[in-house]
């Protein structure tokens, strides 16, 4: 019996994303009503999702869209040849050799014209599509990273009070070797500064990454892989560009170790 309610404890993340089946789920919700720990798991895990979810909230980028339009824009449609119709069919006599002689420059025009136009669509397009679809790719990468902390099985919730204004929130997994940062209401900074992450321990402190920009009050969610034991995460105030070491005292400091 004790090694099925060590088993329960195991599902904590599981249940919160949906992946527990229906036999399990009901044996899991029975569990909930006896083990207050659980509950908490449950409820610290289901407010970092949700917070997790608004800070990667975005609103698809409209280049692609703009490219193509602006490149319709310039493309002057030829009129249609209208079956049986005299004039768009044939010149006439008099005036053909005429006709042929001053169409070929304008249709030569246009032709080269309509050439440059596509080319240069092509290569926009394709440099968007590209950076598009790297794009895509990163944020899968990182929706699979955070999939994999909250999933894991002991997977915990680490909250802590930021000294300049706001809260931070950490997701860890000493399983899966990462953690899942977001933080709420930072302070504003100069465009010139920015925060910065650290992963301080024995071996000693080593730059996480830059906070990335933040959306609606939320920053994050930020990814930070290779942890080890006896680590902690800590957050300055940087230059954009980054620092190698940190030149300010931390704001916030989280202690992993648990």
């Amino acid at each position: 019996m004790g090694e099925q309610r060590t088993g329960l404890h195991g599902l904590v993340g599981a249940y919160v994303l949906d992946a527990v089946e229906d036999g399990d789920r009901a044996e899991f919700e029975r569990h909930l009503l006896t083990c207050e720990q659980c509950r908490d798991d449950v409820r610290g895990l289901r407010e970092a999702t949700a917070r997790l979810a608004a800070a990667a909230a975005i609103t698809p980028r409209p280049e692609l869209r703009q490219a193509t339009l602006q490149a319709a824009a310039v493309v002057r449609p030829l009129r249609p040849i209208v079956a049986g119709g005299r004039a768009a069919a044939m010149p006439r006599r008099g005036h053909a050799l005429a006709g042929r002689v001053m169409a070929r420059p304008w249709l030569a025009a246009a032709a080269a014209g309509l050439a440059v136009v596509l080319a240069v669509a092509a290569v926009v397009l394709g440099l968007q599509a590209g950076s598009m679809h790297q794009r895509l790719a990163a944020q899968e990468q990182r929706d699979s990273a955070i999939t994999a902390v909250l999933g894991a099985h002991d997977a915990v919730i680490l909250t802590a009070a930021v000294s300049t204004g706001g809260t931070a929130t950490v997701v860890m997994s000493h399983q899966a070797r990462s953690l899942v940062f977001t933080a709420k209401g930072l302070a504003q900074l100069p465009g010139l500064m920015a925060y910065e992450l650290w992963l301080a321990g024995p071996a000693g402190i080593t730059p996480a990454g830059m906070l990335p920009p933040g959306h609606r009050g939320m920053s994050g969610p930020m990814v930070v892989g290779g942890l080890a034991r006896g680590e902690q995460l800590e957050m300055t105030v940087e230059p954009a560009s980054g620092s190698r070491q940190p030149t300010s005292a931390p704001i916030v400091r989280l202690v992993l170790d648990t």
